[in-house]
Parts: C-alpha cells; sequence; structure tokens
C-alpha cells in the first residue's frame, strides 16, 4: 500500500506529516489491555502503509515510551536515518498552578528522556483554568526551551478562540491547535477556523469519528445502553450526540452518510473523515489507533482516493442544520473541559 502526495502536508520547513494522525489515547488505559510488544508491531504496520505522524501525551499510558521503544527498534532494525519518516506530537497536560523554568523544563526533560529523543517534534499544551494566568508563563519557558533546541515548534490542546489570541498578542508563535471537529461537533466553525486562517495556524482534530459511532457498526442500531458503551471514546462521543440532537437524529446523518459513502465506495468514516479534513485550516484528522488489538490501516487510507461533490456536502448540512447549536450550548472549542 501506497498512500498518494495528497495524504502528505509540509506542516513546516523540517516536518513533513501525514493527514491522517495515528491517535495513541486508545492505550491510555481507558480503552482495555493493550500488549506492548503487539503494539510496537502494529507501529511499524502504520508507518509501512504512510501513516507515520502519531499523536500522543504525557498522560496517554504508555504512549510516550512505546514511541521511545519503537524508536530503538527502528534504529535496530532499519537504521538511524529511518527516524526522519517518523513525526511524534506529545502533549502537556499540568495541574493549574505557579510555573517556573524549572518546572517546566522537568516535564520537557521526563517527555524527551521516555520519547528516545533530544528534541520534541511538536509539543501541544493544555491548560485546564483560564483564571489561572499562569498558561502564560509555561508558555513563555517553553519558547525559551524551543530556542535552545529541546522542542522544535510550539501548540496548543483545546484553548479557545479568545485564549488563542492573548497568546498570540503576548508573541508566542504557535503552529497548531488540537480541538474536537466532527459532523457531530462544528463549533471550530465559528469562530476558530477563521482566526487560525488569518494567523497560519493549523488545527489537528480529534473525535472525528466520534470514537467510532461514526460506523456502519451503528447504523439501524437501537441506542445503546450505557453498558454497552464500552470505551472512554464511546461514553464521551455518546454524550456530545445527546447534546448534538439524539440518536434518531444521529441515525439519519448515518443514513445520508451511507449513502454517500456507498457512492463513493468507502465507509461512514471515511466520508466523515473527508468531511473535516476538508475544511479550511484543518491540517490533519487524528484517527484511534489501538494498537495491537483492531488496525484501520487500508480503511483510514480510503480517506485519500475520494472527493465529496456539492451534493454530498448539502446532503450532510440539511442534517447539521437540525441539529442544536452546540457552541451555545457548550461554548467554543474546549469549553467542556473548563464547565
Amino acid at each position: 500500500m501506497t498512500l498518494p502526495a495528497s495524504s502528505r502536508l509540509q506542516f513546516s520547513p523540517d516536518l513533513n506529516i501525514c493527514r491522517i494522525l495515528n491517535g495513541m489515547w486508545q492505550i491510555s488505559g481507558a480503552h482495555g489491555r493493550i500488549n506492548p510488544t503487539a503494539a510496537i508491531q502494529s507501529m511499524f504496520k502504520y508507518m509501512d502503509a504512510g501513516f507515520t505522524t502519531w499523536d500522543l501525551a504525557d498522560h496517554y499510558g504508555p504512549a510516550e515510551d512505546f514511541i521511545g521503544e519503537f524508536r530503538r527498534q527502528l534504529i535496530a532494525t532499519r537504521g538511524q536515518e529511518a527516524l526522519s519518516h517518523i513525526q511524534a506530537f506529545t502533549k502537556w497536560v499540568p495541574r493549574p498552578g505557579k510555573m517556573t523554568r524549572k518546572i517546566v523544563e522537568e516535564n520537557i526533560n521526563i517527555s524527551l528522556r521516555r520519547m528516545n529523543v533530544t528534541s520534541l517534534d511538536l509539543m501541544q499544551f493544555h491548560w485546564w483554568e483560564y483564571r489561572d494566568p499562569n498558561y502564560l508563563e509555561a508558555l513563555k519557558c517553553m519558547a525559551e526551551l524551543q530556542t535552545e533546541g529541546k522542542i522544535k515548534h510550539l501548540a496548543l490542546t483545546n484553548f479557545d478562540t479568545e485564549h488563542l489570541q492573548i497568546i498570540i498578542d503576548a508573541g508566542i508563535n504557535i503552529v497548531s491547535n488540537q480541538v474536537q471537529f466532527s459532523l457531530v461537533d462544528r463549533r471550530p466553525e465559528v469562530n476558530m477556523m477563521r482566526f487560525c486562517q488569518e494567523h497560519e495556524i493549523k488545527l489537528f482534530t480529534y473525535g472525528t469519528v466520534c470514537g467510532g459511532l461514526l460506523s456502519e457498526k451503528y447504523l439501524g442500531q437501537p441506542e445503546p445502553g450505557v453498558f454497552q458503551l464500552s470505551t472512554a471514546s464511546l461514553r464521551k462521543y455518546k454524550n456530545m450526540i445527546d447534546v448534538w440532537g439524539g440518536w434518531k437524529l444521529f441515525q439519519d446523518l448515518l443514513s445520508t452518510l451511507k449513502q454517500i459513502a456507498d457512492k463513493h465506495q468507502v465507509s461512514i468514516a471515511n466520508v466523515a473523515v473527508r468531511y473535516i479534513l476538508d475544511k479550511p485550516a484543518v491540517g490533519g484528522v487524528i484517527v484511534g489507533a489501538k494498537l495491537g488489538v483492531s488496525e484501520h490501516i487500508a480503511d483510514n487510507a480510503k480517506v485519500f482516493t475520494f472527493c465529496l461533490d456539492a451534493e454530498d456536502i448539502h446532503n450532510i448540512d440539511v442534517i447539521s442544520n437540525k441539529s442544536q447549536d452546540l457552541y451555545h450550548l457548550i461554548g467554543d472549542c474546549g469549553d467542556e473541559y473548563r464547565r
């Protein structure tokens, strides 16, 4: 399998990435057991298929350790040069409170050590409490570490447009913001997308297939109960669907997506990803990889085999227009984490 050139993005002068990122939240422990040996073997399969870009975090269980071991095995089996073909984007998610250069550097050093790197490709910073302004101090310290070479690029996770503006105004160079963005949650279209376009900031989106709910598996099925939602992802995105418009409207969305998918000979998930991938400012979509348990490599590759036409987009938007206004109900991107 060889992915087409359209699967790649020159994200920065030194980073050429796959536009479908392999999400590692699913190895965090909230989605069942993961066998480390099988997981690393699976990482080789993803890389060889062209899915070379990984999204992880300091709190995603052993995710940073898996990257470190993957890099060691890659060097051992294919040589040092092979490392240039993979990209690993991590996150730092500290508790709010006083931020000093020492605190910031110690935490960055932990990620460097776990991932077996001398410089982090992309550090995506999350902050839980806007009323605590220490996030600016943390980012300023990280900018210093970037100047010193420990971080290549500085980014954000789940920041809203207002606070992204504050950070930009503080003179901190941000290259991306990771946000929830899907056919169910279209809040980035209100303010975030336009702001990022204006400031040349890319969006990396998660929740784009709603933890697997945007798939044939749930088409025509009765509404699942809490005990049928076996993973943290399913529970999280089922709650979002409830606020968005409920299970009946979601079935209407799945039916529409199925018609479009059949037309293009792809899957419902492919259509859901393609729709968001084509949005302005979107650099890539994060699709969960349950390493060593289930793989969607062949299906993910189909995202790059088709384009949605005007009729497809219109039919999807007809359903979206019947839903609740999540921006009004929840707030801007990431506000669900700060309610």
